[in-house]
């Protein structure tokens, strides 16, 4: 094998086929990337839950496939100069990397080792922009459960309704869900996808760029091909939360609040709580004003933020930081907010739209808390 290629792109790749690939296994092959000269170059990494195989320019003189560590592979090309990087790899897997005055020399393994990816049936797609499924998953993963003993409400639920899609994640004490209407998908499905592939999915799609990604959801795997990308994970088995059932229908009382104001408020609220001080905010409707106070054994903190409509002499207590999680989420400048008793869940709506959805589960407050 014999190629070379640009220190950025090939940089570029590794980081990004890297993310598939195991940093503690047993199995030494699924700690490198399989790295495949062809029509093109390819690198792979595989840890037997998610594969991504990524396509590169390169200059390619003789066809071959090896395995290095990626770790190591990344921190070599990462320290080279910024310059045209060859690699060289003979009948030994004796492999020859040079750059500028630079050369290493490393030991690969075969490729055979390398464990076969899941083939996907590409029968069913769906097509929408990289920056509406980029925003989407940011603004609703938080909500993902991290409790083993549920698997299904580990990941996030992708639920197409004719055109319309909507991705859902609850974790038991809270809810979010965005909605989108996409162009080229007719056909009603619904899978769920792990929250850690979808964290990695995130991290590649790119805010700007021009190329739709292109999703094929098959019976136990599913492949999101994002440009030169392609990233295989298994879906969920199992029966998701009927979330439909769990928003409020009737909506008592109904206030309009800033987004920024709302979160600044509660941070400042929440300087005295930490990891080991974790008594919740304590919200007092008082009229226009929303009355924060939080009191731990440090002492005591309160703030007080405006809303538009008004709420008399309701009392209610929530986690801090699920409730920032949900607030950092929207887009929108105000949003609504549904409450509808102190041991009711808050239910944060967008104003003009219904592009999402975040229920955050109350906190029961003690006398002096």
């Amino acid at each position: 094998m014999k190629f070379s290629c640009e220190k950025s792109t090939l940089l570029d790749a590794i980081h990004t086929a890297s993310r598939a690939v195991s940093t503690k296994s047993t199995i030494t092959v699924l700690e490198g990337l399989k790295i495949t000269a062809n029509s093109s170059l390819t690198l792979t990494g595989y840890d037997l839950s998610i594969g991504i195989k990524t396509n590169l320019d390169a200059d390619i003189i003789q066809t071959g496939e090896i395995i290095l560590n990626a770790k190591l592979l990344g921190d070599i090309i990462r320290k080279l100069p910024n310059d045209i990087i060859f690699f060289e790899t003979d009948e030994k897997l004796l492999t020859t990397i040079k750059c500028g005055k630079a050369v290493f020399n490393l030991v690969a393994s075969p490729s055979n080792d390398f464990p076969q990816m899941p083939e996907v049936n590409c029968a069913k797609q769906i097509k929408m922009p990289q920056p509406m499924l980029k925003s989407m998953i940011s603004q609703t993963i938080f909500a993902v459960s991290d409790n083993e003993a549920k698997p299904i409400h580990t990941g996030c639920l992708f639920e197409i309704e004719q055109n319309h899609l909507n991705i859902v994640a609850v974790d038991g004490y809270r809810l979010s869900i965005r909605r989108e209407i996409l162009e080229d998908t007719r056909e009603n499905m619904k899978f769920v996808v792990p929250g850690n592939a979808l964290r990695e999915i995130e991290r590649i799609l790119s805010d700007n760029a021009e190329k739709p990604v292109s999703i094929y959801p098959d019976e136990k795997h599913i492949l999101f091909e994002i440009g030169q990308t392609i990233f295989i994970t298994r879906l969920i088995d199992g029966e998701f939360l009927n979330y439909k059932a769990a928003i409020p229908t009737k909506n008592e009382n109904m206030v309009t609040v800033n987004v920024q104001e709302m979160i600044s408020c509660i941070e400042r609220v929440s300087l005295i709580v930490s990891e080991k001080l974790k008594n919740p905010v304590r919200m007092y409707f008082d009229g226009s004003v929303i009355k924060m106070s939080c009191i731990t054994a440090i002492g005591k903190s309160y703030d007080e933020c405006p809303i538009e409509n008004s709420v008399d002499n309701l009392e209610i207590g929530f986690n801090n930081r699920y409730l920032l999680d949900a607030l950092r989420a929207c887009s929108d400048e105000k949003v609504q907010l549904a409450i509808d008793g102190s041991l009711k869940p808050m239910v944060i709506y967008p104003i003009d739209s219904n592009k999402f959805t975040y229920l955050v589960l109350p906190v029961r407050l003690k006398s002096g808390e």
